[in-house]
């Protein structure tokens, strides 16, 4: 019968294994920390749009009536994220960080899953617009980070700390306040680093053309037919084109298969009295600047008075000026009253403007489809000052 190790045995061989499971610890921590980390920067520079999709996550779930907290909880959410981030990384109250990063994974863990079954929202947001994934490909990540940060629960027995407790907590607290003033800044002007489509310097019809070979999305429809007081299911192959003893009762048609979607698919401008001006708009060989507003209940006043004298600048030199908004035409009307606008208003999809810049209102400059330039409206004075000497659009 083998003989069981005394305490002083099982001491030897904890010590043996205490470097080997320390080194397999820190690479866990490596790659758990840095998913944080960028998870949690790529949100905190672009807090609306982390907004926009807690409010997604929120309306599937029916509960519309938390969507003035989605803000707070998307700064908070990736102030977390990066700050559980840094500690596994760099070690620092490690057990705190690691119980923490464990918590939040067994709640993301299961909403994946449900957000990859039930596909509520077409990804989750989880690396904000820096890299989308699908919602599988979620789960399986998040299956991964779940085991890793097990491992690092348990290796924790074989850390041992550098820090004293105060500047353990002052760097903590650090970790969380950094990128929760990266984005109060980025809400009060734009994310810092753009990573969507409509990125200064990307042609628009460029991302919005389909390549001729590229794959179309694939659809199934069935037919449902009666006969003889008998229901039957058809699709195109055995459907009973020369049997006019079937009597139509529905037809469903589902995607069974996505293809190549452009990066850009769904930018219209629609003007009140000349219709679709998209063509014009994105042909125009001078500089055209769009004052976007997306939601004109929500949108700040504050900078309206700014944006006016702008636009009186600019007509006089020819050029055109309007504002995009996906408010209806009534709302339009009473705000122009209200504020004495004298640009006109044309309607976009309200998921494009969001797309389009961060702001409500913003500034957006265009050129032969070309994003030129694009500032939050409280930068518009600044901002069109830095414009102006660059491409001297009035004296």
């Amino acid at each position: 019968m083998k003989k069981e190790p005394n305490f002083v045995e099982k001491k030897l061989i904890q010590q043996e294994q205490a470097p080997v499971f320390r080194h397999f610890g820190r690479a866990c921590r490596l790659i758990f920390g840095l998913t944080f980390i960028f998870s949690g920067f790529v949100k905190a520079i672009d807090p609306l749009g982390s907004t926009y999709k807690i409010q997604d996550y929120l309306h599937a779930m029916g509960l519309m009536q938390f969507d003035a907290l989605a803000l707070a909880a998307a700064i908070i959410l990736s102030a977390v994220e990066f700050a559980i981030g840094m500690c596994v990384l760099s070690a620092i109250k490690l057990k705190l960080s690691t119980w923490g990063g464990l918590l939040f994974m067994l709640v993301m863990t299961p909403l994946t899953l449900w957000l990859a079954i039930a596909n509520p929202v077409t990804d989750c947001g989880c690396f904000g617009d820096a890299l989308v994934i699908s919602n599988w490909a979620t789960f399986w990540k998040n299956i991964v980070l779940l085991f890793l940060i097990v491992v690092i629960v348990y290796c924790n027995k074989y850390h041992r700390p550098y820090l004293s407790p105060l500047p353990s907590w002052l760097l903590s607290v650090l970790f969380f306040v950094i990128p929760s003033c990266f984005s109060f800044y980025c809400l009060q002007h734009l994310p810092i680093i753009d990573f969507r489509p409509y990125k200064i310097g990307n042609h628009i019809p460029t991302l919005m053309h389909m390549p001729a070979d590229a794959e179309r999305d694939v659809y199934e429809t069935t037919f449902v037919y009666e006969k003889e007081g008998k229901q039957q299911q058809f699709t195109y192959e055995n459907y009973p084109w020369n049997d006019s003893t079937w009597h139509f009762v529905d037809q469903t048609t589902v995607l069974v298969k996505k293809g190549y979607t452009p990066p850009i698919h769904d930018f219209t401008i629609e003007s009140k009295e000349e219709g679709d001006i998209t063509e014009d708009v994105l042909s125009d060989s001078n500089y055209v600047f769009l004052f976007v507003m997306y939601d004109l209940a929500k949108a700040d006043t504050a900078p309206l008075a700014m944006l006016n004298a702008l636009h009186n600048q600019l007509v006089i030199k020819g050029y055109r000026v309007m504002a995009l908004t996906a408010s209806p035409g009534r709302d339009i009307e009473a705000f122009k009253v209200e504020h004495g606008i004298s640009y006109d208003f044309c309607t976009t999809d309200p998921i494009t403007l969001k797309t389009i810049i961060r702001a409500n209102p913003g500034v957006v400059v265009v050129r032969l489809g070309t994003v030129i330039d694009k500032w939050h409206a409280n930068d518009t004075e600044e901002r069109f000052q830095q414009f102006n000497k660059i491409y001297n659009v009035v004296d």
